[in-house]
């Protein structure tokens, strides 16, 4: 039997430099970017450079949650994710099943570990969002866990166990403990370090379902999910292995084997932050599978205009491209790519609807 065509529906955004997104997705194109230097100082006594969300454009905390003196890091969190969380769940305006949400979580953490389960279940307090808890999965495993959870939202949509699902990722890297940790590390981008990356944060969601429902539903498809794949590197960063490269290439590998593109990709959209760790892989990716690719593809990595947003940048990569191929500025098909710091790694493969 035919695998279903799984459909994207609806995406949203927030970030530096939109808080929707269309307008991160227009600020993006224009390679518009927003970092600004916040009060927190490094270890050479410099302000930290950031990209952080405008304090007005997000909503309050939820009053009840408030009372729990969270830690700053999750309130923001929580904050971010309403905004992006809304705008996607617009078109279900009325719909009252609960729907699955994979979201993903910070890899790097601050004092005290978020917990995944419970910080779902204080989004659904904080957005008043119908979500199918038992079935919403929340993954701290960075930049590629997004992209990661779009397996299991494939298998959700072809077994006809929800009518839609939500994938999603939210971070905040400024957190002082987190900065201080990739300070000392050596990896902030500074004056005096340039092989390192610029910290931000913010959210986004995409909405998944298949394209009979989205008929069905009077639901206009934004982009066809023609595969996802991950795997692991086992050189990566805080790795004592070599660093080969070979788990991204392997990813890529397998998307293609498994989900052969129509046509040669002509956008590929990465999750590069500024380190120069990260343009090996895609160097030793792309030589390897080069049939896949037209030649001059166009290259997207709009962490020089946001920052590198943690566990939020695989799925903000994923819905800039979705709203680049709806509106035709960005070729189809287009390759979507995030790798984390902890070796996971995860592609995913858009298409014209």
């Amino acid at each position: 039997m035919a695998k279903s065509e799984i459909v994207v529906v609806s995406a949203g955004a927030v970030s530096p430099i939109g808080l929707s997104l269309s307008e991160t997705a227009a600020s993006a194109r224009a390679r518009l970017a927003r970092l600004r230097e916040i009060e927190w100082r490094d270890r050479r006594f410099q302000p930290f450079i950031v990209g952080t969300v405008p304090e007005d454009g997000l909503p309050e905390l939820d009053t009840e949650l408030s009372t729990l003196h969270l830690q700053y890091r999750e309130a923001r969190m929580l904050r971010l994710a309403q905004v992006a969380l809304d705008e996607a769940l617009e078109p279900l305006a009325g719909y009252e099943t609960p729907i699955p949400l994979l979201l993903a979580m910070p890899e790097h953490h601050t004092t005290k570990p978020i917990d995944p389960k419970t910080f779902l279940s204080r989004l659904v307090k904080q957005t008043k969002a119908t979500l199918d808890l038992p079935r919403s999965i929340a993954a701290p495993k960075g930049r590629a866990a997004g992209l990661m959870a779009f397996r299991r939202a494939t298998a959700l949509l072809e077994a006809n166990e929800a009518e839609f699902v939500l994938v999603g990722g939210v971070d905040s890297l400024i957190d002082l403990y987190v900065l201080g940790n990739l300070d000392m590390e050596g990896r902030i981008r500074n004056e005096v370090n340039s092989d390192g990356f610029t910290p931000g944060e913010g959210a986004a969601f995409l909405l998944l379902t298949l394209a009979s429902t989205a008929a069905k539903k009077g639901l206009q498809p934004l982009a066809q999910v023609l595969g996802s794949a991950m795997g692991q590197e086992s050189g990566h960063i805080y790795a004592q292995e070599p660093y080969l490269g070979e788990g991204l290439a392997a990813t890529f590998a397998g998307l293609f084997a498994e989900a052969p593109p129509p046509a040669p990709i002509g956008c590929v959209y990465a999750s590069f932050n500024g380190e120069r760790y990260w343009g090996k892989e895609f160097g030793v990716a792309r030589l390897r599978n080069s049939a896949a690719f037209v030649p001059d593809h166009q290259m997207e990595h709009p962490a020089e205009c946001f920052g590198d947003l943690g566990a939020a940048h695989g799925i903000m990569l994923a819905a800039l491209a979705v709203h680049g191929v709806y509106k035709q500025y960005r070729q189809s098909p287009c390759l979507v790519y995030a790798s984390s710091d902890y070796g996971g790694r995860a592609v995913l493969l858009l298409a014209a609807s």
